[in-house]
């Protein structure tokens, strides 16, 4: 039996994609599969290697949420997604906005702050960590301001360490906003504002009733992703702060690795990762629904 055009593609299609399907089905989906059976197993250091580890259902998930630790950790990943969200995808916007405008040295100047963004994360962790040091450029320059009048300890202070993780995260992420953004903004056509001028519209109507309109769903992606990228954050704490002091920086994605990898709590390290999985599952959901539903 001989196939058509339209069949011969789809197999040539689907040869194409194979390769890289088993790819991630091995590399992905056994990794995944065999954490998801380990959060309802009791697997720890003594019964990791024999077939002691007995099934325990939902207990790991229960422990986990009586942990108080884990609530904290939880909140802390909360409070350092939204407050990441909103710092830099504010300045994200303004310096999006006005890099939008046609000026000399534009580009040189935009390019200059995507270093930040793509510089590995372990040396950005490793700037950040000298830079909030009690002797580092942060604590120096407002010294130097008299803005203090004694060197704090940013790393040591709970409160404290998550601020200076919040703006070293920030400054990856600004670059990323602003990039995406200003993607949006171009495609914008100018003839809208230059009609709006016309009409009497200021500044701020134009911003409110044609910017943000158009750009919509640039802005949609760049929060969404913004959500899954900073949630799963895991190398930036762990390089800078190990979580400390007493768990004030830890979050799910440091939470699940100590729990796994330093007290080898193999089942609850697997249940609170399975944990960040379905919340960013969610999100993940979320996002393909308002994608499909702006398409149609």
């Amino acid at each position: 039996m001989r196939l058509d055009l339209s069949a011969k593609k789809n197999i040539e299609g689907y040869a194409f994609i194979m390769p890289g399907l088993a790819y991630i089905l091995a590399l992905l989906g056994y990794p995944l599969i065999y954490n998801f059976i380990l959060g309802f197993r009791n697997v720890d250091v003594k019964t990791f290697r024999n077939s002691s580890a007995v099934f325990v259902g939902l207990a790991n998930y229960v422990a986990l949420f009586k942990d108080p630790i884990f609530r904290m950790v939880f909140r802390n990943t909360i409070i350092f997604t939204f407050a990441c969200i909103a710092v830099q995808f504010t300045i994200g916007f303004l310096l999006a906005l006005f890099f939008s405008k046609k000026f000399t040295f534009a580009g040189p100047i935009r390019g200059l702050i995507l270093i930040a963004y793509m510089m590995p994360m372990s040396v950005t962790a490793l700037v950040g960590k000298n830079m909030f040091g009690q002797i580092g450029v942060i604590n120096d320059l407002l010294f130097k301001l008299k803005i203090i009048q004694t060197l704090p300890l940013w790393l040591a202070n709970g409160t404290m360490a998550l601020t200076a993780v919040i703006a070293v995260n920030c400054w990856v992420g600004i670059p990323f906003n602003m990039l995406l953004l200003t993607s949006g903004l171009t495609n914008v056509p100018q003839e809208i504002y230059e009609s709006a001028a016309i009409d009497g519209a200021n500044a701020w109507a134009r911003f409110w009733k044609i910017t943000v309109p158009c750009i919509r769903s640039s802005i949609f992606a760049v929060l969404m992703l913004g959500f899954i990228y900073t949630f799963k954050a895991f190398d930036l704490m762990f390089i800078m702060t190990a979580g400390g002091p007493l768990n004030a920086t830890d979050v799910l994605g440091t939470y699940s690795y100590r729990l796994s990898f330093t007290e080898f709590k193999f089942s609850m390290g697997s249940a609170s990762a399975l944990v960040l999985f379905f919340c960013l599952f969610i999100v993940g959901l979320f996002y393909l629904r308002m994608s499909m539903t702006e398409e149609v």
